[in-house]
C-alpha cells in the first residue's frame, strides 16, 4: 500500500498508523531520498522527473520486497510515478490524502524541522494528478482523525486483516 499526497497531507502519520493496524512494515519514502535531493528541496528547489526517477525505483523495490504486506508513504503525485511503482508491485493499492492548500499550508508552517519548505507546496499541487478511475485506490479527505482515515481506507479498499493475523 502507498499513502500518497502532497507534502504536509499526513502521509507519514497515516501510513504509520495503517501499518500498525495491519501489523506490517512501514517505510517513509522520504528516507529513501539521496542527501543531494533532500538538500535541493531544502534549498527551495522542486525535484524534476529525473530527480524522482531513481527515488521512485527505490520505493518500488521496497514495495516489491514487501508485496505480501507493507505500507509506504510516498507523494506519488503523478500517474506516471504511480505507474513506475506499479511496475515493481502491480497490485499496489493507493490511499490518496486530499486536503485544501490552506489547511496543508498551515500544517507545513507548523513543521519547521522538515526539509520540505512551505514555498514548494504550490509546485506539489500543480503536479498532483488525482487517482484515475482505473487505479486501485481510495481518496480520503484529511479533515478527519487518523483513525477515521485508516477506517475509511480499509473499508473502501476491501483490505482486511484480523488483529495482526492473515489477510482475509
Amino acid at each position: 500500500m502507498v499513502v500518497m499526497g502532497v507534502s504536509g497531507s499526513g502521509k507519514s502519520t497515516v501510513g504509520s498508523a495503517l501499518a500498525q493496524r495491519l501489523c506490517v512494515p512501514f517505510v517513509d519514502a522520504d528516507s529513501l531520498h539521496p542527501p543531494a535531493k533532500v538538500a535541493k528541496m531544502t534549498a527551495g528547489q522542486p525535484l524534476d522527473d529525473e530527480d524522482r526517477r531513481p527515488w521512485l525505483e527505490r520505493v518500488g523495490e521496497w514495495l516489491a520486497d514487501h508485496r505480501d504486506g507493507g505500507v509506504a508513504s510516498c507523494s506519488a503525485l503523478r500517474r506516471a510515478y504511480r505507474d513506475q511503482l506499479r511496475a515493481h508491485c502491480p497490485r499496489v493499492v493507493f490511499l490518496h490524502l486530499r486536503g485544501s492548500p490552506r489547511l496543508i499550508g498551515e500544517r507545513l508552517a507548523s513543521r519547521p524541522d522538515h526539509f520540505m519548505p512551505p514555498a514548494l507546496l504550490r509546485s506539489q499541487f500543480d503536479a498532483l494528478e488525482p487517482l484515475g478511475d482505473d487505479e486501485f485506490g481510495v481518496t480520503v479527505d484529511i479533515g478527519q482523525g487518523v483513525g477515521a482515515i485508516v477506517d475509511t481506507f480499509l473499508t473502501g479498499s476491501a483490505i482486511t486483516r484480523d488483529a495482526c493475523g492473515d489477510e482475509s
